[in-house]
């Protein structure tokens, strides 16, 4: 259920998602250095969000709760899109959209790793991802249709955006119940609550906090999609068929987040990660060279790939290597420092293409995803946690 939730959500906000770089650009006139910072900081705001909602869940022990009122914020911004006439308009729309996509993340991830047995956790969180990446690429495809009902008049189509966030939110409040005692967290916990504080995360492990520091290194070879769209549109794709980059990256993304998630139970965690960084090379050379909207979309197809291996992957290191009662801290802490990585990595490819052109962004996201990987390959853990996903010495 949380899987479709996130289906008719991502419906909606990739359809917004996929037309907002051009809206922002080509109608409200901003910049790519504005787009990178609005995008960097909408990202980061959800992050840091997840901190504190996280925590939340983990003291009050109710996740559903803080799902709900983060989902509820996200179809509330979406008509504030459509209605926008400057750019503080979406600024504001992207801020209220991201602080619910913050509340909800982390108890959301943590409801995944508290009802699902640990040896099928790699598959839980791959069919979540499966599930979201479909109404990823569901949405941009809708986005095509109505550009060409509506003649290309953008802030009509956004309209159509507000009608799944709101299915997205009654499916979850009807059909989704939170069950009275977790498997994932320990028979014990009937004691008197802790102060609620963030400082429980020093009782985070470090293999924790590895985990952390790797996934503040991928998101900083990984900008906003914001640029996938904006080079599409540089190579000569129209207007109107630009968001079919947004649908070529997720059905490649929806195709293999599943089978990554079940190798991951099976196989080693560090090398199919490697493979991840290994697309996103692969995708970001493609971008920085190409000549052609068909290039365009192999890279974007290759971005998929990239998502696919690490994106569920990660999510799993996180409910491995922390405390089942500090679930949620755990994975708001990760979320945090990995959007602060996001907002530095978007201005910086907000500057470099301003500067030097949008083949000198890719380039720079390579040399990143290439450094991350040598390092990745490189490293032998000495916890099977990031060799094959337990946490076994």
């Amino acid at each position: 259920m949380l899987g479709f939730v996130s289906l008719f959500m991502d419906i909606s906000s990739e359809l917004v998602h996929s037309l907002l770089p051009i809206f922002m650009t080509a109608v409200l006139g901003a910049s790519m250095v504005t787009v990178g910072i609005i995008e960097g900081i909408a990202e980061a705001t959800a992050a840091a969000t997840k901190v504190f909602s996280g925590a939340i869940s983990d003291y009050f022990k109710k996740r559903k709760l803080l799902t709900v009122i983060g989902y509820a914020l996200g179809a509330l911004s979406k008509p504030i899109f459509p209605l926008a006439t400057t750019i503080g308009w979406v600024f504001g729309a992207r801020f209220v959209d991201r602080i619910g996509k913050g509340i909800r993340g982390a108890p959301r991830d943590a409801l995944i790793a508290d009802i699902t047995p640990p040896a099928l956790r790699g598959a839980a969180y791959g069919l979540r991802q499966a599930l979201d990446s479909v109404g990823a690429f569901a949405g941009p495809l809708l986005a095509i249709v109505f550009m060409l009902l509506f003649a290309n008049n953008i802030k009509a189509v956004l309209w159509i955006a507000v009608v799944p966030a709101f299915i997205a939110v009654f499916l979850l409040i009807v059909a989704l119940r939170e069950p009275e005692s977790k498997p994932g967290l320990p028979e014990t916990d009937t004691g008197p609550k802790k102060r609620l504080t963030l400082t429980a995360a020093k009782d985070l492990p470090l293999r924790y906090w590895l985990v952390v520091l790797l996934g503040a290194v991928f998101t900083l070879a990984r900008f906003s999609e914001a640029f996938l769209i904006l080079r599409a549109q540089d190579l000569g794709l129209a207007v109107t068929f630009v968001p079919a980059i947004m649908i070529v990256m997720n059905v490649v993304y929806s195709l293999f987040a599943y089978p990554a998630g079940l190798a991951a139970d099976r196989l080693s965690v560090r090398k199919l990660l490697v493979f991840g960084l290994g697309f996103l090379v692969v995708a970001d050379i493609i971008l920085a060279m190409g000549s052609s909207p068909s290039l365009a979309f192999l890279g974007a197809a290759f971005w998929g790939l990239h998502m696919a291996f690490t994106q569920g992957l990660l999510a799993k290191l996180v409910a491995d290597t922390a405390p089942p009662e500090l679930r949620g801290t755990a994975f708001g802490v990760f979320n945090l420092v990995s959007g602060g990585a996001l907002l530095l990595a978007s201005a910086l490819a907000g500057l470099l293409w301003s500067l030097y052109g949008p083949s000198a962004t890719f380039v720079a996201g390579a040399f990143f995803a290439a450094v991350a990987a040598g390092g990745l390959f490189c490293y032998r853990p000495k916890h099977r946690a990031m060799d094959n996903g337990t946490t076994e010495h």
